[in-house]
């Protein structure tokens, strides 16, 4: 059932069962893709649901083929967040001079929001279907759990089709052994469902047609628990984890990430590495610099 209140451009926000909230990323024409009006849709989302009494249990999913296929490139809608949109204490300054635009941008809408739902009080659950690339990445791994098709697949192309060291949301080492993270990374490769499992990744996978239910039973049987001890049990093993040094080599990440960028945007002015880029989206980007550089001559 539809949950009542506001709605959203490229979201669904949904109750399949008491107690529970069902987040959709809704933009299957472009895979899901995340940019500034997705992001803000997901914050006001997950604070909606947490702050609704009636919810224990949140889910994360997704509309289409895809879950995920990363940060929107498409040069689609607008490129920072609006002043009253902005919920973090670093500034707006994404105009600014230098790499001070660039570094307030992903500190706002990459690492801190998301960190922010990491932390988010009630438990959540990721409902993962096809190609998880990137950006993507980071929605997953915020989550608590992730329930997966069978036919679910994971990929960081960062380093090795943009110049970057991995998302902003740099946890790498945190999801999987350090060997395997630094495969991971260092090839660029797929990671399927079932080693994403055997690594630690992910919780469940499941056939295709099985997802929604296997996602919803889990988040039923939380969500049938204490509320109060769920949020105590979350924030206890976050707890453990950022003691293990996860926050602190997700901040140093983060950095090297912004490092990448400056480097990119010094020897190719544009803040990834495009040459190793697929076909369609080096197009596509080429395309948005070429109206870019066309509309500062107009």
């Amino acid at each position: 059932m539809a949950a009542k209140g506001r709605e959203y451009e490229q979201l669904i926000y949904e109750q399949p069962a008491p107690k529970v909230a069902r987040i959709v990323m809704n933009r299957p024409n472009r895979r899901n893709a995340q940019g500034i009006t997705m992001t803000y849709e997901l914050d006001d989302a997950f604070k909606r649901a947490c702050h609704d009494d009636d919810i224990n249990v949140i889910i994360l999913a997704a509309s289409g083929d895809h879950w995920n296929a990363g940060h929107d490139l498409s040069g689609e809608g607008p490129d920072n967040p609006a002043p009253d949109q902005t919920v973090g204490l670093w500034g707006g300054s994404y105009k600014g001079k230098g790499w001070e635009g660039f570094y307030a941008r992903e500190k706002e809408i990459y690492l801190e929001i998301s960190e922010r739902w990491r932390n988010s009080p009630k438990p959540t659950i990721a409902e993962i279907q096809g190609s998880v690339i990137s950006g993507g990445i980071i929605l997953a791994w915020m989550c608590d759990l992730i329930v997966c098709s069978e036919e679910a697949r994971f990929r960081d192309a960062t380093a090795a089709e943009m110049g970057i060291a991995g998302v902003e949301f740099w946890q790498h080492p945190f999801e999987m052994s350090v060997r395997q993270a630094k495969e991971w990374l260092m090839t660029g490769g797929w990671l399927t469902a079932q080693e994403a499992q055997r690594r630690g990744m992910i919780n469940h996978v499941v056939p295709r047609d099985q997802l929604a239910a296997r996602t919803l039973e889990l988040a039923q049987a939380i969500a049938a628990n204490n509320p109060f001890t769920m949020k105590l049990v979350k924030q206890a093993i976050n707890f453990a984890q950022d003691q293990m040094g996860r926050k602190a080599a997700q901040d140093y990440g983060f950095h090297l990430h912004q490092i990448g960028h400056m480097q990119a945007m010094l020897v190719n002015g544009f803040p990834i590495d495009i040459e190793k880029l697929p076909p369609a989206m080096r197009a596509n980007i080429e395309k948005v610099l070429a109206t870019r550089k066309f509309a500062g001559k107009s």
